[in-house]
C-alpha cells in the first residue's frame, strides 16, 4: 500500500501538466493521397415482384430519383411470369424456353426420378444457357453475385468470382455492405460486374397483396437500402451504371376468384406438375385424348392448350421440360389441383405476360445513360445485351432480345 502511494505521489503530477499543456500533438501526413481514378461497375439489381406503378405511390424517393436522372420504363417479363425463369432470362437474354429454365418447379424427361426446385444447384439444370457472369469471366472481367438465381451453380464449369449462397435471413443491410466491401478490393481484385438482389417486396406481396400496407413498408425499406447503397458508393468515389429491375409483378388474389381443377379435367387422368396462377399437367398414360378433349372446351377465366398449340408470342412450349398440357388463368384468379387448407388472400405472379399487373420495374441510371427518359417496348429479354453493352462484352448471337432499345439513351 505505501509502494502504491508513493507511485501515485509521483504519477499525478505529471498527468496534471499534461493536461495543463493541452492534447498531444499530431503530425499529419506530408502529403494526403489522391483518391483513385475508378472506372464505372456495373450493377444489377433485381427486386422480386416490383411493379413500374409502385414508383407512383410516393414512397420510393431514391428510385424515383435514379428514375427522374435516367431512364424508365415498364418491363415486359417473360413467360411464365415466375421467379426463376425470369430471373435467368435477365441473365441470358433468352425466354425460359431457351433458357432451360421453364418454371420454379419443373421436370425433364432425360431424368425422370428428378424435379427441378429452386433450391437445385446440379449444373444439368442450368447449363442450357450461359449468364453473362460466365462470359464475363471467360472475357477476364471479374463478376460478383449478391444471390442471383444460378450464380450458386456451376454453369458450363464457371463461377462469379465472387458469390453468395441465398440466404433469407441476410439482411438487405448486409447484402448491401457485401457489394460495397467488393468495391473496397484492389483494381485487380474488384468486380466490374456485380448482381444484388432483395426479397421483401416480392414476399410481402405474397402474404399481404400488392396494396397493402405490408407491401408498402417493404418497398420503402427497398427503397432505402437502394439509397444507402449509392451514398456508400459516391463515398468511396465509386461510380456505377445501376441498372435496376424486376422479374415480374403481382396480382391480387382472394377466395372469391378461384377455379378448381375438377371443372376442367377429371383429376384422375393427370398429374400436376404446377397449380396457382398456371396449370401444367401431364395426361396418365392412355388418357391423353381423353385430357385433350376436356381442356380444349371452354372454360370461364382460364385458358388451356396442349404444348403444340400455346399462343406464339407467350415463346413458350419448345423446350421438352414444358409439360404437355398448360392451362393461364386470368389475372387475379387461382387453379387450385385441389382444395386450399387456408383462406386464398395476398398476391401471386405467374399470369400472362402482358397483364397489366404483371409488368417489371426497370430503371437504369448512371455515367452511360442519358437523363430523365422513358422508354417503351423493353423486355426481360433485352437486360443481358445491354449488360455486355456496358461491361464491354461483344453482342452475343441468337439472343432473344436486343439493346436497341436504348440505343438512343446509352452516352
Amino acid at each position: 500500500m505505501h509502494w502504491t502511494n508513493r507511485l501515485l505521489a509521483a504519477v499525478i503530477p505529471i498527468l496534471l501538466q499534461a493536461c495543463a499543456a493541452g492534447p498531444l500533438a499530431t503530425h499529419p501526413p506530408t502529403a494526403t493521397a489522391a483518391m483513385e481514378a475508378r472506372g464505372p461497375v456495373t450493377i444489377l439489381i433485381g427486386i422480386d415482384g416490383f411493379r413500374p406503378d409502385y414508383l407512383d405511390r410516393g414512397i420510393t424517393p431514391v428510385l424515383s430519383g435514379l428514375a427522374a436522372k435516367g431512364v424508365r420504363a415498364a418491363m415486359t417479363p417473360s413467360f411464365p411470369t415466375k421467379t426463376f425463369p425470369n430471373h435467368y432470362t435477365l441473365v441470358t437474354g433468352l425466354h425460359p424456353d431457351r433458357n432451360g429454365i421453364v418454371a420454379n418447379r419443373f421436370e425433364d424427361p432425360a431424368h425422370p426420378d428428378e424435379v427441378f426446385t429452386m433450391a437445385s444447384l446440379d449444373p444439368y439444370w442450368w447449363d442450357q444457357a450461359e449468364p453473362i457472369w460466365v462470359a464475363a469471366e471467360k472475357a477476364g472481367i471479374r463478376t460478383a453475385t449478391m444471390f442471383w438465381p444460378g450464380s450458386n451453380a456451376e454453369v458450363r464449369g464457371t463461377y462469379p468470382s465472387a458469390w453468395q449462397q441465398f440466404n433469407q435471413k441476410v439482411t438487405g443491410a448486409q447484402r448491401v455492405d457485401a457489394v460495397i466491401d467488393w468495391m473496397r478490393r484492389p483494381a485487380a481484385t474488384r468486380p466490374r460486374l456485380v448482381t444484388l438482389y432483395f426479397d421483401t417486396v416480392d414476399t410481402a406481396g405474397h402474404r399481404f397483396g400488392p396494396d397493402s400496407a405490408e407491401a408498402n413498408a417493404a418497398i420503402a425499406d427497398v427503397d432505402a437500402l437502394i439509397g444507402r447503397l449509392t451514398r456508400d458508393l459516391t463515398a468511396l468515389g465509386q461510380p456505377a451504371n445501376l441498372v435496376i429491375v424486376a422479374d415480374h409483378g403481382m396480382a391480387a388474389i382472394d377466395d372469391s376468384r378461384t377455379i378448381a381443377l375438377d371443372t376442367l379435367v377429371a383429376p384422375a387422368d393427370v398429374r400436376v406438375v404446377e397449380d396457382g396462377p398456371y396449370l401444367s399437367l401431364h395426361a396418365l398414360p392412355g388418357r391423353e385424348a381423353a385430357v385433350a378433349a376436356a381442356l380444349a372446351e371452354s372454360h370461364p377465366h382460364v385458358r388451356c392448350w396442349d404444348k403444340a398449340t400455346i399462343p406464339v408470342r407467350l415463346a413458350y412450349g419448345r423446350n421438352p421440360r414444358v409439360p404437355p398440357f398448360l392451362c393461364v388463368a386470368e389475372e387475379g384468379w387461382m387453379i387450385l389441383a385441389k382444395p386450399p387448407e387456408y383462406p386464398v388472400r395476398g398476391g401471386a405472379h405467374g399470369y400472362d405476360n402482358q397483364d397489366p399487373s404483371m409488368q417489371a420495374l426497370f430503371v437504369a441510371s448512371g455515367p452511360a445513360f442519358a437523363s430523365g427518359e422513358t422508354v417503351t417496348g423493353v423486355d426481360s429479354v433485352d437486360i443481358e445485351p445491354l449488360l455486355r453493352r456496358l461491361v464491354g462484352l461483344p453482342a452475343a448471337a441468337g439472343r432473344d432480345g436486343d439493346a436497341a432499345a436504348f440505343e438512343t439513351l446509352l452516352n
